[in-house]
């Protein structure tokens, strides 16, 4: 747990320290992908720093599912000679409703902490951004209590301005 805050801070202190380019648009809605398979609506609230809100579901096969929700900050950092492209890093929380099949077990919940890291292209003739990214998560309490592993995505949205 503390190396995970740790590297949480050092992050945050990375993305403070950086610099900032203008965003090639504001807000953007669309799907991610991946673990979860979500909704998503990315907006920024300044000109490097992003929140994204994702809500979804993943089903396994071995009889139980979940429903989660999730907010991140991303901080983004233009990369030079690639016009509309970014990496970013962050971090964030969710919550995941479990469900289970077999009635010995009970539903649960579990709270979540994870780091962010991905690239962000805006295309530049068509109203759409994507976004590729990987957040290994931490899981407070619950099923998984501990770390969960890498998850990520591929994200497509469509851009609102």
């Amino acid at each position: 747990m503390k190396k995970i805050l740790l590297s949480l801070l050092v992050v945050a202190a990375v993305a403070i320290a950086g610099s900032a380019q203008a965003q090639s648009y504001s807000s953007a809605l669309g799907a991610r992908f991946g673990v979860p398979f979500a909704a998503s609506y990315k907006f920024f609230v300044t000109e490097p720093g992003a929140i994204e809100l994702f809500a979804g579901f993943r089903g396994y096969g071995a009889g139980y599912s979940w429903f989660s929700a999730n907010g991140a900050y991303e901080h983004h950092f233009p990369i030079t000679g690639a016009p509309n492209l970014s990496w970013y890093a962050g971090g964030g929380a969710g919550i995941q409703f479990w469900s289970w099949r077999n009635a010995a077990l009970d539903g649960n919940t579990s709270i979540s902490i994870f780091g962010v890291l991905g690239l962000d292209y805006k295309f530049e003739e068509i109203p759409l951004n994507l976004s590729i990214d990987w957040m290994p998560t931490f899981f407070v309490n619950g099923f998984l209590n501990g770390f969960g592993g890498g998850y990520g995505s591929l994200s497509a949205r469509y851009v609102l301005n």
